[in-house]
C-alpha cells in the first residue's frame, strides 16, 4: 500500500512505524474472515482493512471525525487479523497510533473522558479496586439483580508455598485478579513448587500498563512499565528465570515492553531483557512437562471430566501460544471438547466490555454457545477478563485452567 504521510507525522517514530506497517498491507481482505466485529456488523469500516484505510487517511492529513473514532473504538484489538495476515501486518500497533492521533484531533465528550479517567484510576490500582469491590460485596444483597451479577462473591484464599528452591520465577500479581480470583496465582505457585521452582512476587510491581496504553494514556502506561522493570530488575539480576503471568492479556503486554520503550535510553535495554524473559504460565509448565507428567502419573490415569478450553485472543493471537494449554489439560486427564470458531474473541478485550457493552454481550453469547456445544462440565480459560466475561454468559462453571491442573495434583 503506497503512502504519503503528512508533515505533522512523517518524521516522527510513530509515523515511521505506521508507514512501514501500511506499506506491508496488500489489502487482500483475508483479515475480514476472522474479524469478530466485521462478522457481527458487516461494515467494511469495522474490519481491519477498513480501519487501516481510516488510519491511512488520518496519517495523510485527510479529514477525521467522530465516525473515524467510532470505528477504531469498535476494534477489540484481538489480533486475529494478525494471525490470518499473509503479509505479517502488525495491525495492532497501527491501531494504537491511529487511536492516539484521533483522540488528540477529535477529543472525547465529557462523559467519555470521565469514564476513561475513572477506569484508569480504579482498575490498575489493586488497593482501590479491592476496597471498592469489598464495599460492593457488602451491599450485594441490596443491589438489583442486574448489578448483583456484576459483583462476584468472594473467593477463598488458598496456600501459597514459601520460597524454598534455588530456581525462582517472578510473577505479576495483576490489578483485579488478586481481589476477584486470588487462587489463580496461588495454584500456579503450588504447581511450580512441586516442580522445584519458587514463584515470587515483587512488592513494588503493579499494573502491566496495558489498560492505560490502550486507553491512549501512553505516558501513564509507559511509567507503569518502567516501575515494573525497576521492581523486577534486582530479581532478574539475582537469577530469576522468567517474569510469569497467569493472565494472558498482561503477558502479551509485558512481551511488548521492549518495543514500547525502545526509544527510552534509560530503559530500552532493560525493557528488551524483560520482554525476552516474559512467559505465560503455560510456557513455563511446558518446559517442565516431563516432571509434570511424572507427578500426574502418581495420581492415576482416570478421566477428569470434559473441559472446553477458551483460548484468549491475547494467548493465541497476541503471544502465539496455540495448543499448549490444551496439551497440558489432556496430560492431566481431562477430555477436551470441540469449540467451533475458537479463533474468535469472547468480547471481553480489557475495558471493551465496559465501553462497548452491546457488541461485547453479543460476542459473549456466541462464544458461550460454541463452548457449550460439546457438553463440557467446566469451561477453562487463561485470562481473568475472559473468565469473568464468560461467567456472565453461561451457567457452566468457568475456571482458570491452572486451578484445574493444581486440583488434580492435590488429589
Amino acid at each position: 500500500m503506497q503512502t504519503q504521510l503528512a508533515d505533522f507525522i512523517k518524521d516522527t517514530p510513530e509515523g515511521q512505524e505506521a508507514d512501514a506497517i501500511l506499506r506491508a498491507c496488500v489489502h487482500c481482505g483475508f483479515c475480514l474472515a476472522t474479524c469478530p466485529t466485521y462478522q457481527l456488523l458487516g461494515d467494511e469500516l469495522d474490519s481491519p482493512r477498513g480501519r487501516i484505510y481510516l488510519v491511512k487517511q488520518l496519517l495523510e492529513g485527510g479529514p477525521v471525525s467522530e465516525k473515524t473514532q467510532l470505528h477504531l473504538d469498535r476494534c477489540l484489538t484481538c489480533r486475529a487479523c494478525e494471525s490470518t495476515c499473509p503479509s505479517g501486518v502488525k495491525y495492532s500497533r497501527l491501531a494504537d497510533v491511529g487511536r492516539a492521533l484521533v483522540e488528540r484531533q477529535v477529543g472525547r465528550s465529557p462523559w467519555q473522558g470521565l469514564q476513561r479517567r475513572a477506569m484508569r484510576a480504579v482498575l490498575p490500582n489493586a488497593r482501590i479496586f479491592g476496597t471498592l469491590l469489598g464495599l460492593g460485596r457488602t451491599a450485594r444483597l441490596l443491589l438489583p439483580a442486574a448489578l448483583k451479577r456484576q459483583v462476584p462473591p468472594a473467593r477463598p484464599r488458598t496456600t501459597w508455598p514459601a520460597p524454598r528452591h534455588p530456581r525462582t520465577v517472578l510473577v505479576l500479581d495483576g490489578c483485579v485478579q488478586p481481589s476477584l480470583e486470588p487462587n489463580i496465582n496461588a495454584a500456579a505457585a503450588r504447581l511450580l513448587d512441586r516442580l522445584g521452582i519458587s514463584l515470587v512476587r515483587a512488592e513494588k510491581a503493579g499494573c502491566c500498563g496495558a489498560l492505560s496504553h490502550h486507553l491512549n494514556a501512553r505516558e501513564e502506561g509507559l511509567d507503569q512499565m518502567r516501575r515494573n522493570i525497576d521492581a523486577w530488575w534486582p530479581y532478574l539480576e539475582q537469577g530469576a528465570e522468567a517474569v510469569l503471568s497467569t493472565a494472558s492479556g498482561c503477558g502479551a503486554e509485558i512481551k511488548e515492553y521492549g518495543h514500547l520503550l525502545r526509544h527510552d535510553p534509560a530503559y530500552a535495554e532493560k525493557a528488551a531483557r524483560v520482554s525476552a524473559r516474559a512467559k505465560d504460565v503455560a510456557e513455563v509448565l511446558l518446559a517442565e512437562q516431563a516432571g509434570l507428567a511424572r507427578l500426574l502419573q502418581g495420581e492415576g490415569a482416570a478421566s477428569r471430566g470434559k473441559v472446553a478450553f477458551h483460548a484468549p485472543c491475547s494467548l493465541q493471537h497476541g503471544q502465539r501460544i496455540v495448543g499448549v494449554v490444551e496439551g497440558l489439560l489432556r496430560l492431566a486427564g481431562f477430555q477436551l471438547t470441540p469449540v467451533p470458531d475458537g479463533h474468535l474473541c469472547c468480547g471481553s478485550a480489557g475495558t471493551y466490555s465496559l465501553l462497548q457493552p452491546e457488541i461485547s454481550r453479543r460476542l459473549a453469547q456466541s462464544k458461550a454457545e460454541a463452548l457449550e456445544s460439546g457438553g463440557p462440565e467446566v469451561i477453562a480459560t487463561a485470562n481473568i477478563g475472559c473468565l469473568l466475561h464468560l461467567r456472565s454468559a453461561t451457567p457452566i462453571p468457568v475456571r482458570h485452567w491452572v486451578e484445574l491442573v493444581d486440583e488434580v495434583l492435590a488429589g
